[in-house]
């Protein structure tokens, strides 16, 4: 089959990759040996390290292992998420526009205000390179935002989940975009137009019975390559690829061919590629900011624009979208998930990263930025622990105390008649609104109904 005999991974550890917690841990430590590193003793032999040039020069590919981490490495995991955007647009919650219409609005507000707040605090400076990162805090890491949702989150109902699945594919699509349409300098037209011949073959090939991975990989790296060559971030490469990949079972298979690459890239994604770009990308020295007042400006724009503009262009957008345009928060999703929600899309890390990579050509605005992201996406992910334990816990009563109105309704026939006009309120309760309310008046008037009959 297709990918699936490809190099296997243990079966537990191939269990793992697809635990969204494992993908988060795994960020965390690497950022954190990356930083700390950066600041240790051995920080000029990390710097050797990350700068250390590997690959043909005669191909043009003889890079840094930064650079390697950033735009071939990462191609995988654009390919991951290439695969998923797929499944949504034609089987998930994107295929339905009435349905995707709200997080699609939401992603959009969620990256316009974030960049508008960077620009407005970096115009200030003289120094004009600094508008440059104006995307870096726009982008969602979606490992992250579902890796600190599965943990602390639980109890909390599916179209939390949904609806911030929904909201960071099309962050990190329109992420793709905006690196091809902006960070772009100089485009060479025939290496593009190998590129998509490149694309086509791979898509005629993943539609085929007979497609093996070793059929497709020379052609999605001759794509790779070319697309290096136009001038655009390589990395995207992988993004278009994955959408090119059936959803539905073809060829008499049980299951989609996007399901099956996605099964099989993800362990690599997960335990190699995610780490070492979070090792590479994140390692900034803390002390060499402190002099230079451009650095720290970009480093205070970026954290201010996840931690305040993300969580602000979410939820102005979700608003408007909720009372001028009529739409609706998904089932079983209110108004007060929404901050906690919006906070996890101000975790920018992946993406964001990979944006500071190409937005400067001053390394101390770059070290300025990463510092920013991680400082950012830290305030951000805490904010967001503190707010789902609060929506956790009052569900938590929510669902305690409607266990025992039942009890108290089965035991009693008098107090079960007064009390079933406020359950079936409470059922049909618009999303937004609190169903504690209606059982607790419900509560109070059968109280007095007993005591005015006895």
């Amino acid at each position: 089959m297709p990918l699936t005999t490809a190099p296997r991974f243990a079966p537990a550890l191939r269990r793992l990759a697809h635990d969204e917690r494992v993908s988060g841990v795994l960020l965390l430590i690497a950022a954190v040996a990356a930083t700390a590193a950066a600041n240790s003793p051995a920080r000029d032999r990390y710097a050797s390290l990350i700068d250390a040039k590997i690959g043909p020069a005669a191909l043009h590919l003889d890079l840094s292992v930064g650079l390697w981490a950033t735009e071939g490495l990462l191609t995988l995991f654009f390919f991951v998420i290439g695969v998923e955007l797929a499944r949504e647009l034609r089987t998930g919650a994107l295929r339905d526009p009435r349905q995707a219409a709200l997080p699609v609005i939401a992603a959009v507000g969620g990256m316009a205000v974030p960049a508008l707040v960077y620009t407005v605090v970096v115009s200030v400076a003289a120094h004009p390179e600094a508008r440059h990162g104006w995307a870096i805090p726009a982008a969602t890491d979606i490992a992250f935002a579902l890796a600190v949702l599965a943990v602390v989150g639980r109890g909390l109902p599916s179209g939390v989940r949904t609806f911030l699945l929904t909201l960071a594919v099309v962050d990190d699509l329109l992420g793709i975009v905006i690196i091809a349409v902006f960070y772009t300098e100089h485009l060479n037209l025939a290496p593009l137009a190998g590129a998509a011949v490149g694309v086509g073959v791979f898509a005629l090939i993943a539609r085929r019975g007979w497609a093996r991975w070793w059929l497709l990989l020379p052609v999605a790296l001759a794509t790779w390559a070319f697309v290096h060559a136009s001038g655009i971030s390589p990395a995207i490469s992988g993004a278009v690829l994955g959408l090119t990949v059936p959803v539905r079972a073809i060829a008499g298979e049980k299951t989609g061919r996007a399901e099956r690459y996605e099964h099989a890239s993800r362990p690599l994604t997960t335990w190699v590629v995610l780490p070492l770009f979070a090792f590479c990308a994140a390692g900034v020295s803390v002390s060499a900011q402190g002099d230079d007042p451009a650095a720290l400006l970009v480093m205070a724009a970026v954290a201010t624009s996840l931690v305040l503009g993300k969580p602000a262009g979410v939820i102005a957008a979700t608003f408007l979208a909720t009372r001028v345009g009529r739409l609706r928060l998904p089932q079983g999703v209110q108004a007060g998930d929404l901050l906690p929600v919006s906070l996890l899309a101000g975790i920018g890390f992946t993406v964001s990263l990979l944006i500071t990579q190409l937005s400067f050509s001053d390394t101390t605005l770059t070290a300025g930025a990463t510092l920013g992201v991680l400082v950012g996406s830290a305030v951000a992910c805490l904010g967001a622990v503190a707010g789902l334990r609060l929506r956790v816990q009052r569900a938590r009563r929510t669902s305690t105390a409607a266990a025992s109105s039942a009890v108290t309704a089965t035991g009693s026939p008098a107090v079960s008649t007064t009390r079933e006009p406020s359950e079936t309120a409470t059922r049909t309760t618009a999303p937004g609104t609190s169903p504690a309310a209606p059982s607790q008046a419900s509560r109070e008037a059968s109280a007095s109904d007993t005591r005015t009959t006895s």
